[in-house]
């Protein structure tokens, strides 16, 4: 059985995942605020600068998420937790944009932004238990 040789890219590490930390900060945040503020008939969340910010943020969230799932040996995720994880990045981001259509119905957009921070809740449970079931794993323990 051979292991597998470290990635160059592995001295970025601590780096990528302080980048990787904030974007999730600032998203959940922006998106809490911008998709509640909305739900409650604000018209500054549809604005260019906060629509923009969002954005520019889930790339950057995308962005770093893929690059420390790409520069970890394979060992470090061998339950699948990262993946879950990665996977889930990419339906809270696709739940956010529908949260946030005006012209969808008001209960939609309600349904996909609850929708949307019970995933972001779910991703945060997965990368802080580091396996697939998240808050149940941190539950059990």
């Amino acid at each position: 059985m051979t292991m597998d040789a470290p990635s160059p890219l592995l001295a970025f590490y601590p780096q990528v995942k302080w980048l990787h930390v904030h974007a999730v900060l600032c998203s959940g945040a922006l998106f809490s605020l911008r998709g509640g503020s909305a739900l409650l008939g604000a018209r500054w969340p549809r604005h260019w600068l906060p629509k923009y910010a969002s954005y520019t943020i889930d790339t950057i969230l995308l962005t770093s998420a893929t690059m420390l799932f790409s520069m970890l040996p394979g060992a470090v995720f061998a339950n699948g937790w990262l993946s879950v994880k990665l996977a889930l990045v990419v339906v809270y981001i696709a739940l956010g944009i529908l949260a946030m259509r005006e012209r969808l119905a008001r209960r939609w957009r309600i349904a996909f932004y609850l929708a949307a921070l019970a995933t972001f809740l779910t991703i945060y449970g997965i990368a802080r238990a580091h396996d697939p079931a998240g808050w149940l794993r941190l539950l059990m323990h």
